[in-house]
């Protein structure tokens, strides 16, 4: 349908597309806007700048994971060597909560099929490098490598402060993440804070990789276009 014909059948196409997309799901736009007739095109309006702030939003959560996790990945192998994935001591300091998440499990699991350290990094998930970031890891890890893998943390803080700060950070942005991953609504969220943080993780290890992801990201004009 083109745009005019969109626009000429304004009202079928309206309930075309929210019996498509369910009426449930677009419930929850139709009443962040306020609509109160059928050919009111408010919630649709909403509903694709959601879908297109979520997409522009994904390559800087991308580049930031990736950061991310490298920096822990490099204070690791200072540590346990290049192959820290199948350091025994390393495997046995992650815990394995039985009933919940387990980095340990994760592990093991990323391993499993892998030869090289490469292999793993990626097969592990968002929240294994975000709990890396707990305080059971201060005196073996953070306390001698935090500032040397992100080394443009604010220097006035404790290690103990800034760690506590990523972790922080890395529990919006994996929110953020599992909410635009599952085609959720994101339109009630501060966006510019997480894209803020997302820069700043990024910055953290590397200012110029952080002002490359600035300039070449598409977040920021959807994010002030939202209607």
């Amino acid at each position: 349908m083109s745009n005019s014909n969109f626009n000429n059948n304004l009202k079928t196409a309206i309930d075309a597309v929210r019996a498509a997309l369910s009426a449930a799901r677009m419930g929850t736009y139709e009443r962040a806007v306020g609509v109160r007739a059928a050919d009111d095109p408010a919630a649709l309006a909403l509903y694709a700048w959601n879908a297109a702030v979520s997409g522009a939003l994904l390559a800087p959560l991308h580049i930031c994971e990736v950061v991310v996790r490298n920096a822990v990945a490099d204070a690791l192998e200072a540590i346990y060597g290049s192959r820290w994935p199948w350091s025994a001591t390393f495997e046995f300091s992650l815990p394995d909560p039985p009933q919940s998440y387990s980095p340990r499990r994760d592990l093991q699991s990323a391993r499993r099929s892998a030869q090289t350290t490469e292999k793993v990094i990626p097969e592990l998930k968002f929240v294994f490098w975000q709990k890396m970031f707990t305080g059971r890891y201060d005196i073996r890890i953070w306390n001698h490598h935090l500032r040397r893998v992100m080394p443009n943390l604010d220097p006035a803080l404790s290690v103990r402060m800034l760690r506590q700060a990523i972790y922080r950070d890395l529990e919006q942005l994996r929110l953020l993440r599992n909410r635009i991953a599952h085609h959720e609504p994101i339109f009630t969220r501060t966006l510019s804070d997480d894209y803020k943080k997302t820069l700043d993780l990024v910055a953290w290890r590397c200012a110029l990789t952080a002002a490359w992801l600035d300039v070449n990201q598409q977040a920021t004009a959807v994010i002030a276009a939202k209607p």
